[in-house]
């Protein structure tokens, strides 16, 4: 018997109390409610705006400099034919525009407080897809519209041709937008 525990009498000075349960959980073990934005986070998204607006720029830039080359190689031959053979140039110009419309949607959806991981890959990827789409629109305008109005200079008749194939290069764009 004198190994066992005395048995102390219940007083209020040592009954303790349980403490109420919470069912609602804590915001930091709620896994549902976003965390914090983390840096890195806000750093991929802006790379998606960057992407948009850097490679559907290059694709831009690379349609309309092909084409002006072709445009000013036949302006030499057919100076008549100049403000017809232009479409190339416009379509080239208008993939620019799918890039800032991306960047300017991803920028609007990106706010300090709320902007997860999960926000920032999804808006890089977007931008890639729209800036990448744009850039090899770009290249497939600038190389069907060199070689199109070259060819329209000499034969009229190839002008619906080549403008079919240069809406087919712009959907490329479009497909990414």
């Amino acid at each position: 018997q004198a190994l066992l525990p005395q048995a102390r009498p219940a007083t209020s000075a040592n009954v303790r109390t349980a403490a109420p349960i919470n069912l609602r959980p804590s915001p930091s073990t709620n896994p549902l409610k976003m965390q914090p934005c983390d840096p890195s986070s806000a750093f991929f998204g802006f790379m998606g705006v960057t992407s948009a607006i850097v490679f559907a720029n290059l694709g831009a830039a690379y349609g309309t400099a092909k084409s002006g080359v072709g445009i000013s190689s036949m302006g030499v031959m057919r100076p008549d034919m100049v403000m017809r053979s232009i479409i190339p140039v416009v379509m080239a110009g208008v993939l620019g525009i799918y890039g800032l419309i991306t960047a300017v949607i991803i920028n609007g959806k990106m706010e300090a407080a709320t902007y997860s991981a999960y926000s920032g890959y999804a808006h890089l990827a977007a931008g890639l897809t729209v800036g990448m789409s744009s850039l090899a629109a770009g290249l497939a305008i600038g190389i069907v519209g060199d070689a199109g109005v070259r060819a329209n200079a000499q034969q009229p008749r190839l002008f619906v041709g080549m403008i079919l194939i240069l809406i087919f290069a712009e959907a490329l764009g479009l497909y990414g937008l």
